[in-house]
């Protein structure tokens, strides 16, 4: 099943049955940009549809959890999500922001390390930035790279596959997404040790995560991994899949959607 270009209801349906059937022991995880909502120019664009909002309320309220995963700040995407009881993990699982916290947990891995990022790209050469479009985001220990909407799309890659090079000579850890570069300190949590960290808050044996760019397979290889060890009764990857997402989304899913709206359908039916 894994690779299909687009998932039948038929199919998805008899998938996702069991944990419908058992809510109370199911967590339902996925990612906010390109999965919740759709990709647009400007990270400070994006927006949750109305209709996605009350879903995930009612998702609350029927299943043992219900968390976004997130390459954004946690506080942000709980800002944009706007719906009480959702577990966030955010910076690619570098944050933790559970229900009742005021502040988001850092992981702890990268303590000492938080400026290194951010002391990298300022020492960048002063316009070679803005040269190309390139527009920089600070996310703390995470600095990311944005070059969606440049006049020049080719040669604004071009400059932050040079920077990512220089990134990994300077000791620090480059991540590709779509249309984005994020420089970040080696090692701690990516969406893999967050989706790990989530399941271990509840007393759940079941998971679907939804995803559709390349820090989300490391969210799916870990809900395999975990299914495999007997951690989890059943497992569900979706793959939001577009022209834009790397193979391994399709490649490593259980079931797969065009869009945002495909995702949101599912979603709709599991909170009936």
């Amino acid at each position: 099943m894994a690779g299909e270009s687009q998932t039948t209801r038929a199919t998805w349906l008899d998938l996702l049955e069991p944990f419908r059937a058992e809510p109370g022991r199911t967590a339902i995880l996925t990612d906010f940009d390109g999965t919740l909502a759709p990709i647009v120019e400007r990270a400070d664009e994006a927006a949750l549809p109305e209709q996605a909002r009350g879903v995930l309320a009612a998702l609350v309220d029927r299943y043992g959890m219900v968390g976004a995963v997130s390459g954004r700040r946690a506080a942000e995407v709980r800002a944009l999500v706007a719906v009480d009881g959702l577990h966030y993990a955010g910076n690619h699982g570098l944050e933790l922001l559970l229900p009742g916290d005021e502040e988001p947990r850092p992981d702890p891995s990268v303590a000492g390390r938080e400026h290194y990022a951010a002391e990298f790209l300022a020492a960048l050469a002063p316009g070679r930035l803005d040269a190309v479009g390139i527009r920089a985001e600070d996310k703390g220990p995470i600095q990311a790279l944005h070059w969606r909407g440049a006049g020049d799309e080719a040669a604004a890659e071009a400059v932050a596959r040079e920077i990512a090079a220089e990134a990994e000579r300077a000791g620090l850890e480059p991540r590709w997404g779509r249309k984005v570069l994020e420089v970040r300190p080696v090692g701690g949590g990516g969406k893999d040790a967050a989706v790990s960290a989530l399941l271990a808050a509840g007393d759940l044996d079941r998971a679907v995560y939804a995803g559709d760019d390349r820090t989300d397979v490391d969210a799916f290889r870990r809900l395999g991994e975990l299914h495999e060890a007997g951690e989890l009764v059943a497992a569900v990857r979706v793959g939001v899949v577009s022209a834009e997402s790397p193979p391994e989304i399709a490649a490593e899913s259980d079931a797969t959607v065009a869009d945002p709206a495909g995702w949101l359908e599912i979603l709709t039916w599991l909170a009936e």
